[in-house]
C-alpha cells in the first residue's frame, strides 16, 4: 500500500519563515483535563507495520527505541487500496478490535480519485461513482461507536491539476462522503482536509472546507506528513475556525498531526532528513478546546517516497525519529466512566500496592496485550506484573517493560521513565504473541 508521501507545498509561507518557526516545535504543552468534543484513550493498531517490524527483530540494535517510543503508541490505519468488495469486512474487523480493547481507532481514508494529484502516491478510486460505492461499503464497517476519520489528505489543499468541473465534482464527492460516514456512524468524528500552516492561507483553507461540505462534518485536520510545529498548526487553527464563524459555520474543531513535527521544520522530505523527531505524543487531553486530538496520522517511520517507497516503512527512518526523543508519558487515569465491560483481573488495590488490569486482542494465530498498572492510595516507586498465559501462547515481543521468561508465568518489570506511578494513577505496557491470549490473568506488586 502507498500511503501519502509528504511532498507539501509551501504557498503561504517561505521555507526560511519555517525554519524560523522550528524553534516552538517541541510541541504544544498539555494542561489540564480540558479538551475538545473526543475523550478517551486512542487504539494502538497491533498489526501496524512497526509492531510487526519490531516483533520480527528483537535482536537489532534499534528495536528497544522504536519499540518504546513509536510500536507502543495509537497510529492511524491507512485505508488506500481500491477495494469495494472486501473493504467493509476488513473495517469491521479492525473497529471491532478496538471496540474490544474500549479505544477510539483512528482511520485515515485515502481514495479520493486523482489522488495526490499524480505524484508519489498517485491513485485512489477509478472514478467519483464508485468512489461513492467504495465510501458506501466502508461505511456500513464503522460500528457505532466514536471513530475518528481523517478524510481524504491533500484533497482540499492540493487542487492544482484539477479543472473547475472536477473541482465542483470533488467538492461534491467529499460533501457526500461525510453524509454516508455519519450516516454509517453517528458516532463517528469527521475531520476533513485543512493542509498545514505553511501552505494556503487560513481564509483560503476555510472556503476550501466549506465548499467541500465542513458544515457537515466535525472540522479538519492539519500537518499530515508535514514537520511544522504544533504552536503554529494550532495558531493557523484558531484562524480556520475564526474564518469558517465568520460564514456562518460554528462548532468545527482540528486535529494535528504530530507524528514528526519535534524537530526542525525546513526540507519537505523526511527520507533523507536526520532532524526530524516524532513530537506530541498521540492524546485526546490536548488541553485546547479548539483542538480534539493530536494524532500520528503518518505512522512515524514510514517513508515519503523520496530515498524510499512511499508508504514502506524503513527502521532507519524509525529511529532517526525516535533516538533522542522523550519517552511517552504515564497516563492518568480517565476522567469520564469507560464502558461497561468484565471486570478487571484484579481488584483495585485499597492501600499501598497496585493492581493490574490485561486486555486481550485476539486474532487468528496471535494476540497482543494492553496491561494498565494502576497504584493504590500512595504512589509507588517500581511494580512488577506477573501474567499467567494460556498453554501454548508465546511473547514474541514487549513495549513499555521489561519481560522476563516468554510462556507459562511472565514477569513484566517497569522501564527507567514508567517506574513511579502516582497515588491512584494508570501507567501501561504491551506485548504481543502468538497462539491465544485470552483467558491471561495479571497480579501486580510494587
Amino acid at each position: 500500500m502507498a500511503i501519502l508521501s509528504a511532498r507539501r507545498r509551501s504557498a503561504a509561507i517561505s521555507v526560511a519563515a519555517v525554519a524560523g518557526l522550528a524553534a516552538a516545535g517541541v510541541g504544544l504543552a498539555v494542561g489540564g483535563a480540558s479538551a475538545g468534543t473526543v475523550s478517551g484513550s486512542l487504539y494502538r493498531d497491533p498489526s501496524s507495520a512497526v509492531v510487526r517490524w519490531v516483533a520480527a527483530n528483537p535482536g537489532d540494535s534499534r528495536a528497544a527505541v522504536i519499540r518504546d517510543k513509536i510500536a507502543s503508541q495509537p497510529q492511524a490505519r491507512w485505508y488506500a487500496n481500491f477495494n469495494p468488495s472486501t473493504i467493509q469486512s476488513e473495517v469491521s474487523s479492525f473497529i471491532g478490535a478496538a471496540n474490544a480493547a474500549q479505544q477510539i481507532p483512528v482511520l485515515s481514508v485515502y481514495e479520493i480519485t486523482n489522488r495526490d494529484c499524480g505524484g508519489a502516491s498517485a491513485g485512489g478510486a477509478p472514478d467519483l461513482n464508485q468512489y461513492q460505492t467504495w465510501v458506501s461499503n466502508f461505511a456500513r464497517g464503522l460500528g457505532n461507536q466514536t471513530v475518528l476519520i481523517i478524510l481524504e489528505t491533500d484533497s482540499l489543499a492540493l487542487q492544482t491539476c484539477l479543472s473547475a468541473s472536477e473541482l465542483n465534482a470533488r467538492n461534491q464527492a467529499l460533501t457526500t462522503a461525510t453524509q454516508t460516514i455519519k450516516s454509517g456512524n453517528p458516532n463517528a468524528k469527521v475531520y476533513l482536509d485543512g493542509g498545514h500552516s505553511t501552505w494556503n492561507s487560513a481564509n483560503d483553507t476555510a472556503n476550501r472546507l466549506r465548499a467541500a461540505g465542513v458544515q457537515y462534518a466535525d472540522g479538519f485536520f492539519t500537518n499530515v506528513s508535514n514537520f511544522n510545529p504544533t504552536s503554529s498548526e494550532a495558531n493557523f487553527g484558531r484562524a480556520v475556525i475564526s474564518a469558517l464563524n465568520g460564514m456562518g459555520i460554528s462548532g468545527k474543531r482540528q486535529v494535528i498531526d504530530t507524528s514528526r513535527n519535534g524537530g526542525a521544520a525546513g526540507d519537505w522530505c523526511a527520507d533523507d532528513n536526520t532532524d526530524r523527531r516524532i513530537g506530541q505524543y498521540p492524546t485526546t487531553n490536548t488541553g485546547d478546546a479548539n483542538i480534539d486530538a493530536y494524532l500520528w496520522v503518518k505512522p512515524p517511520g514510514e517513508a515519503d517516497g523520496c530515498r524510499y517507497t512511499a508508504g514502506s516503512f524503513q527502521p532507519d527512518l524509525a529511529f532517526s525519529l525516535a533516538n533522542g526523543a522523550p519517552n511517552p508519558p504515564t497516563t492518568a487515569p480517565p476522567t469520564t466512566a469507560p464502558p461497561t465491560t468484565a471486570p478487571p483481573t484484579t481488584p483495585p488495590p485499597g492501600g499501598n500496592g497496585c493492581s493490574a488490569s490485561v486486555a486481550i486482542n485476539q486474532w487468528n494465530g496471535g494476540f497482543t496485550a494492553s496491561v494498565n498498572v494502576t497504584a493504590g492510595s500512595a504512589s509507588i516507586n517500581g511494580w512488577t506484573v506477573t501474567i499467567a498465559l494460556p498453554s501454548g501462547a508465546a511473547i514474541t515481543g514487549t513495549w513499555n517493560a521489561q519481560a522476563s521468561g516468554t510462556s507459562g508465568t511472565v514477569r513484566f518489570t517497569n522501564v527507567g521513565y514508567n517506574g513511579q506511578v502516582g497515588a491512584g494513577q494508570t501507567t501501561n505496557f504491551g506485548f504481543q504473541g502468538t497462539g491465544t491470549g485470552q483467558g491471561s490473568t495479571a497480579t501486580c506488586a510494587a
